[in-house]
């Protein structure tokens, strides 16, 4: 039983990283080349795809990084697991076409707030399917501070994402860089949980 649980969890894992890995691949295809056009300069009109595609592509290795510490929490996969990672990825899935849209638009208001908006929905389902993960881990593997901290910086991310969707609509700018910096609270997983899921197995 423990094997078929293993290699459902793999199978999970497996399947969202090929999802991650054609979601970037459409973005890829967004930038297009110059045409006629063979000097460095005519590279500056496209700036706006460069920066929303950098800013996109750091917040789905972002996903990855996270999503791929919160399995080692799991020790077999339910429903509500699968159907998490589902919603989950489907909010991700969207990225490539707002990413496009604030980049053909030089991130006018209402792209950037339904930017902002994406990354909103994105968080709540990542954060039920945090919860979900979580709740396999015992008080030895996962403290109660560590599950407070995580929770916490849940809270804070969605209330930045939240507030840069409103602030876009009056000053587009102000809210993708508020995108911009509640990215980086999810950069590195709590230190704890990257002491725990590395260290050897016994």
């Amino acid at each position: 039983m423990q094997v078929e649980h293993k290699t459902t969890a793999e199978r999970l894992a497996l399947f969202s990283d090929a999802v991650i890995a054609v979601i970037i691949t459409i973005m890829v295809l967004e930038l297009k080349a110059p045409e006629e056009n063979a000097t460095f300069s005519a590279l500056l009109p496209l700036w706006p795809t460069a920066v929303s595609y950098l800013i996109s592509y750091l917040f789905i290795a972002i996903i990855w990084l996270n999503h791929h510490h919160l399995l080692h929490f799991v020790k077999y996969v339910t429903p509500g697991l699968i159907w998490g990672n589902f919603v989950h990825l489907f909010f991700v899935s969207l990225v490539p076409f707002t990413t496009a849209w604030i980049a053909r638009t030089h991130l006018a208001s209402a792209p950037v707030a339904l930017y902002a908006a994406v990354f909103v929905c994105i968080d709540l389902a990542y954060c039920v399917f945090e919860r979900l993960a979580f709740e396999q881990a015992d008080a030895s593997e996962l403290p109660e501070h560590v599950r407070r901290m995580a929770r916490r910086r849940s809270l804070i991310t969605l209330m930045i994402f939240a507030a840069a969707m409103l602030c876009a609509m009056a000053a587009p700018w102000a809210g993708f860089a508020l995108i911009c910096c509640a990215l980086f609270t999810y950069l590195v997983p709590e230190l704890r949980i990257l002491h725990v899921t590395d260290k050897p197995q016994t």
